[in-house]
């Protein structure tokens, strides 16, 4: 594997990531598919300034990643790896960010299911709250680098933001083979709850006004042993060796006690 620049983590998978032109090569033995390219026009409801500047495309994603022999177990436990590039930059004041969803509920399991991220290069901010109705509930922002796992529980809104605008950034995710998105709710707010605000070369959160204010919670990315995960192994690789270890993926139902209660 490669993340063009310099490589500090190998996520076990043969993927090369140019991260100046948002292109994914792939090697003889990896299955990967062209990368969608989201555009700024795309996104500019969920922001702060819906007419700000920035970089276009704002990422690109390749979903459906994953080694050729491993092709026929992923689809039948319903399971989705995927590859996203973010490029440096800011959008208007913000930092490059995606625009947040919520997991629409995958027929196959009757849930909206939970996703599991890792970082493999620069620096995210994994922001999550419980909802997109007008409470958005407990509300986090975690920090993490390459290697770093950070878990969105089923149902939460959430964004991923490069939280190096003057780096590219890279991560991998598990998800669930039935995904799909849900924006309107977000949309009709005019973003998530929080903001990431650049000011003097830190992030800031504002408040969005078109919820009921929430507290915010910022950490750092930790482990998750709870849910069988080992923090030292690429997670890509923790399905290899044993693929029971991510199946909460797409069969969050397992875990439906440990949700109510979840902590990021």
């Amino acid at each position: 594997m490669g993340v063009e620049g310099a490589v500090r983590f190998d996520p076990g998978l043969s993927v090369h990531v140019d991260t100046a032109h948002l292109e994914f090569e792939y090697g003889p033995a990896t299955l990967g598919a062209r990368p969608e390219l989201r555009r700024l026009d795309s996104i500019r409801r969920s922001l702060r300034d819906p007419t700000c500047t920035g970089p276009d495309p704002v990422y690109a994603i390749a979903m459906d990643v994953a080694r050729l022999e491993d092709v026929g177990e992923l689809r039948r436990r319903m399971l989705l790896f995927g590859v996203v590039t973010f490029p440096a930059g800011t959008l208007g004041e913000e930092p490059v960010r995606s625009q947040g969803h919520v997991h629409a509920v995958a027929p196959h399991c009757g849930w909206s299911t939970p996703e599991l991220f890792e970082i493999w290069e620069g620096k995210a901010i994994v922001y999550m709250q419980e909802s997109a109705s007008d409470s958005p509930g407990r509300c986090f922002a975690v920090e993490a680098g390459p290697g770093d796992q950070v878990v969105v529980p089923p149902a939460w809104a959430h964004a991923i933001i490069n939280a190096n605008p003057s780096a590219p950034m890279v991560f991998g995710a598990w998800c669930d083979r039935q995904y799909a998105f849900s924006y309107d709710e977000i949309r009709q707010h005019g973003g998530l709850a929080w903001f990431p605000v650049l000011r003097g070369g830190r992030i800031e959160w504002e408040h969005n006004p078109s919820y009921r204010h929430s507290p915010l919670t910022s950490r750092s990315s930790r482990a998750h042993p709870e849910l069988g995960l080992s923090r030292g192994l690429p997670i890509y690789l923790q399905f290899v060796r044993d693929p029971e270890r991510v199946q909460w993926v797409s069969d969050p139902a397992r875990y439906s006690e440990l949700w109510k209660r979840f902590e990021p």
